[in-house]
């Protein structure tokens, strides 16, 4: 059973677009992220599920979303994201065949490496596609980490029944 999925951001919670806003002398970035993940998202962990966010960019946007969704383990800035990954495994006692992730770009290959099942959304780079397990139908910033959580739980008619069961 998948018990803790590891996102990364840029390009697969947003579509990848980074819009920075100069106002009263100040830059400012902004993001925009899909409602649907947000809402696949609390469901994962209303089910009593882990999700770490892995970024190789610091973000007060992710920041705020991740705060809404009540994600806690963010982890921006990183440059290999195979060493946060297998820390989070290993401090939650977790194997890697519990672990799912979902990644766009070959700075995601080493989550790749700690994951047992592999996502990409339908625009990732063409050489980590080959990579994924499974390629969405989504793309990323477009209800991407949603779909890869439907799918993960579908595989299981009673864990998909529990998610659905939430919100009826």
């Amino acid at each position: 059973m998948i018990r803790l999925l590891l996102l990364d951001v840029d390009g697969t919670l947003t579509d990848g677009t980074i819009n920075f806003l100069e106002l009263d002398g100040g830059i400012y970035e902004s993001k925009s992220f899909h409602i649907h993940d947000g809402l696949g998202i609390v469901a994962w962990l209303k089910l009593g599920r882990e999700i770490a966010i892995i970024s190789g960019r610091e973000s007060k946007s992710l920041r705020k979303r991740a705060s809404e969704l009540g994600i806690t383990r963010i982890f921006m800035g990183v440059e290999d994201k195979s060493i946060i990954a297998r820390n989070i495994i290993s401090g939650l006692n977790l194997s890697k065949d519990e672990v799912a992730c979902i990644g766009d770009d070959i700075n995601d290959l080493g989550m790749f490496r700690e994951s047992s099942l592999r996502f990409a959304p339908a625009n990732a780079n063409a050489y980590l596609r080959t990579k994924a397990d499974v390629v969405l139908s989504c793309r990323g910033g477009d209800g991407a980490v949603r779909e890869m959580i439907e799918f993960i739980l579908q595989r299981n008619e009673e864990e998909y029944q529990e998610f659905l069961a939430l919100y009826e």
